[in-house]
């Protein structure tokens, strides 16, 4: 495996970028977005204002992106990115500088700050208080002495800003209100968020303790990070179900729709990357396990996908039935 000190053929700067921006793991900070929007329309009532879909997923996006360029460049100057990853690393391969690195985040955070606030101009106090919490969160994620990622706090980092935040925040943009509902039902693909995170940390076990770095994957070790996994992967199904039936039996807010067991369709995949997982010592071929990170990213994109489809085929469902 190529090294920092061996670096590959510099590619062509918009694949040097795309590798440095992770696209892989985008759907992680924007099917929130998505599935809030859709909450508040289908179950909210509110009507679709599509600019300000458009911003808040753009927004999200330029943080998401300035988050990943931040935390390569951290890392690189920390000693703990010393490896090249299949899916990843253009700081660490030697195309760009970390100070590149740096710039570009800053630029990104900027612009990604600016249709925040255009968003707290347009819709109030709401917004203000959910993209405080998570700009602070995604700041401390790497930034500073006390890192979060290097604490064993980045699984709670990325629940929050990629998960749970992001459908409420969504759900405000579109309602101009704050609710627990989206936040509720968001639970699930945030969990699957932390699973692209764990593999990641799973896989970089060794590099990250030379670098002394704390995550829940070191803490764990390896045995336990396999269970910590499976729950990753398959307690969201289990939510949903429970979602399905509290709603339906405490009465409190409104019921999660039966159409969610659509999401079931999902299991197949979190199966197979469960397997993935279980052979990581025995397969032929060690990039399954190096990659899993991103094969976990593809299940948080189905799933999400499917999360809202649930809403569309419920909306569907009840302007047939009148």
């Amino acid at each position: 495996m190529s090294s920092a000190n061996e670096p590959e053929g510099k590619p062509g700067p918009i694949k040097l970028w795309w590798i440095a921006a992770r696209p892989y793991s985008l759907s992680a900070s924007t099917m929130p977005v998505i599935f809030g929007t859709a909450m508040a329309a289908t179950i909210g009532g509110a009507e679709i204002r599509w600019l300000r879909f458009a911003a808040a997923f753009v927004g999200m996006l330029l943080l998401h992106l300035g988050a990943n360029l931040m935390n390569d460049a951290v890392d690189f100057r920390r000693g703990v990115d010393t490896r090249v990853n299949p899916v990843s690393g253009a700081v660490v391969r030697g195309w760009i500088t970390p100070a590149q690195a740096g710039i570009a985040a800053a630029l990104l955070f900027a612009l990604g700050g600016a249709i925040g606030a255009w968003l707290v101009l347009v819709v109030g106090t709401p917004v203000l208080w959910i993209g405080l919490v998570g700009v602070a969160v995604g700041l401390l994620y790497s930034a500073g002495r006390f890192g979060l990622k290097y604490h064993a706090l980045g699984d709670l980092a990325v629940f929050l800003d990629f998960g749970i935040l992001g459908a409420a925040g969504a759900w405000a943009v579109q309602t101009g209100e704050l609710s627990w509902v989206p936040a509720a039902w968001a639970i699930p693909m945030s969990l699957l968020v932390i699973g692209i995170l764990h593999a990641n940390n799973w896989r970089d076990v060794a590099s990250d303790a030379a670098g002394g770095v704390k995550t829940i994957a070191s803490l764990l070790g390896d045995r336990r990070s396999v269970h910590y996994y499976a729950f990753l992967l398959f307690a969201p199904f289990a939510i949903v179900l429970a979602l399905i039936a509290v709603s339906r039996l405490g009465g409190a807010g409104p019921k999660m729709p039966l159409t969610f067991l659509v999401t079931f369709l999902a299991l197949p995949l979190a199966v197979k990357l469960m397997r993935r997982s279980l052979a990581r010592r025995t397969s032929p071929d060690p990039l399954l396990f190096l990659a899993l990170d991103g094969a976990t990213g593809q299940l948080n994109l189905v799933f999400g996908l499917l999360c809202t489809a649930a809403l569309g085929l419920h909306a569907l469902i009840g302007w047939a039935l009148g």
